[in-house]
């Protein structure tokens, strides 16, 4: 990922709602959520809501798959998971073992360790 683009999907990701239907969408998986679906779990207008899909598709941060009349709504995982290594890359100088690396995986790599021994 370029600067250009993780600028453009942190942009998107720095607006509450914005970030509020992107988790959302993480939670349901590839599967997604119908769009209606989303502004009744968020509360929002459909204006509003449709206003900020536009905003993280535009970002690549999420797709929309057309079914019948309506539109199903995803996240991009790869987009998703190439701004996170964006984020870390040469976290630490480089060393995945030091304590930067995100707690949950910390935590996985100690019992993984520990299961070893």
């Amino acid at each position: 990922m370029e600067i250009k683009d993780a600028t453009l999907a942190l942009a998107a990701l720095g607006q509450a709602t914005r970030l509020s239907v992107f988790r959302l969408l993480v939670e349901a998986g590839p599967e997604g959520r119908m769009a209606g679906d989303i502004a009744e779990a968020l509360s929002l207008p459909g204006a509003t809501l449709s206003f900020h899909l536009k905003e993280l598709s535009a970002a690549g941060l999420i797709q929309g798959q057309q079914r019948g009349r309506f539109i199903c709504y995803s996240a991009d995982f790869a987009t998703m998971n190439d701004l996170i290594a964006f984020l870390t890359r040469n976290c630490c100088g480089g060393k995945p073992e030091a304590a930067c690396m995100p707690a949950t995986k910390r935590a996985r790599d100690k019992t993984t360790k520990g299961a070893r021994t």
